[in-house]
This record gives structure tokens, C-alpha cells and sequence, in this order.
């Protein structure tokens, strides 16, 4: 569509529902059947399969919109790398922040070395089309290799003290992995935490650092810009 509004041709349940189920599943940690309770709580009958369909269809289309909408990032990259357990098998989840900790992207991989960090280096470079000022990582020596071959002017700065900005931006992540009882495939994990990294950081503007009346007036415009990006009001 033009507006770039998603379509809702064809569904049975109104916008307005969908987006609210998709906004709940993804903003808190909650399960499928935990949103179809509440939805029925509501009075609305809705089945949990119906709900991980939406989810599946409009979650990383309200990520990509609200990833188009924000400022551009920060020019201080923290990357940083942690595992993640898929079906008794460790994979690894790379992240990438800017300095004012928004989430630039995520990268799952079966490995931990320089072709997985060159592999999320061109994902990052291609998705934010410019380069950074300066990189922060730990001393992960797969860092400095991609690092060579695709930045190789941007300044590298390697210390496990200089990136807790990227190590905290795991938290929620976890919190969610622990929710879900782990992720079931790689595919599953990269699908879902992209449009997680999307959505759930948008609706986190630091309450810690506002005052009640500062986080009611952010959020306000912040539900503004979900409703412009779902082509609804918010679900009552």
C-alpha cells in the first residue's frame, strides 16, 4: 500500500484486535494462550494459533515501520554476542546498540567465529546503510577480523569494561527466552527476536530517567506513532 500501512483484507477479526494482540505478546512476556485468555477476559473469543498467525504475519511489519519511523542511530556501535540453547544445542545471538542503547539489529548463528561476525558486520552495514564513528566490542578475536575486512578506517576500541551497553541489552531477551521455555529453531529464534528488538524497545523509553509526568507525554506519543504504523486506535 502506498501509505505503507499493512493490509487487513480478509481477516475476520477487526485491526484494532489484531494489532492489540500483537502488541500484548510482544511488549510483555506472555505466551499465546496467556494472550488469548486475556483477550477472552475481554470478551473476545479468540484462539491462541489465531494469535501466533498474527504474529507471525504483522509483528515484524510493525518492527520494520517503527525501526523506519525512529531517529537515525547513534555513530557508536556496542556489539556483543551471547549463547543461546536451541534444541540442546548452543547458538549464539549477536546484538548490536548505539550509545543511546536503541537495538540496531540481531543476528543468530551456529558459530562464534570471524565468518559469523563478518555475516552480522554486512547485515548491520547493509540494514543502516552508513558507517560508524566509532566500534566497541569485547576481545573477541572474530571482532577484529571482520572489523579488517569491512571497516577497516572506522576506530576499534576492544574491552569487556566498555560494552556494558550491549551486555544489558540482552536482559530482556533472556527474560523472554525463560517466558517461552526456550526458542524451538535458529529460524524461530532470528524471526521472533527481530521483531522483539523492534517492538518491545519502543515502548521502553527509560521511566527510571523521566518523571510521571515526562513518561505519561512519551508514551502518549509513542502509542501515537504504533497506531500511524498499525493504521488503527488502540484497541479499548
Amino acid at each position: 500500500m502506498g501509505t505503507g500501512v499493512p493490509s487487513y483484507k480478509g481477516f475476520r477479526f477487526p485491526a484494532e484486535i489484531i494489532n492489540h494482540c500483537v502488541w500484548l505478546y510482544y511488549r510483555f512476556p506472555l505466551s499465546f494462550r496467556e494472550v488469548e485468555e486475556m483477550m477472552l477476559q475481554r470478551g473476545i473469543v479468540v484462539s491462541h494459533e489465531t494469535v501466533r498467525q498474527w504474529c507471525a504475519k504483522f509483528g515484524q511489519t510493525y518492527a520494520s515501520a517503527l525501526r523506519r519511523r525512529r531517529a537515525r542511530p547513534g555513530d557508536k556501535w556496542h556489539l556483543d554476542e551471547v549463547f543461546i540453547k536451541i534444541n540442546g544445542t548452543i547458538h549464539y545471538l549477536w546484538r548490536a546498540v548505539d550509545q543511546h542503547g536503541n537495538v540496531l539489529d540481531i543476528l543468530v548463528t551456529s558459530r562464534r567465529d570471524a565468518k559469523a561476525a563478518t555475516r552480522f558486520f554486512r547485515k548491520l552495514l547493509t540494514g543502516l546503510e552508513y558507517v560508524p564513528r566509532v566500534l566497541i566490542t569485547d576481545k573477541l578475536g572474530s571482532y577484529g577480523v571482520a572489523h579488517r575486512r569491512l571497516t577497516p578506517g572506522v576506530e576499534h576500541r576492544r574491552s569487556k569494561y566498555l560494552n556494558n551497553r550491549a551486555e544489558n541489552s540482552h536482559q530482556p531477551t533472556r527474560a523472554r527466552e525463560r517466558a517461552m521455555k526456550r526458542f524451538t529453531s535458529p529460524g524461530h529464534a532470528q524471526r521472533f527476536l527481530s521483531a522483539f528488538s523492534g517492538v518491545s524497545p519502543h515502548f521502553r523509553p527509560g521511566r527510571h530517567r523521566l518523571g510521571a509526568e515526562q513518561y505519561r507525554h512519551e508514551m502518549a506519543g509513542r502509542f501515537t506513532t504504533w497506531n500511524e504504523v498499525t493504521g488503527t486506535a488502540t484497541a479499548a
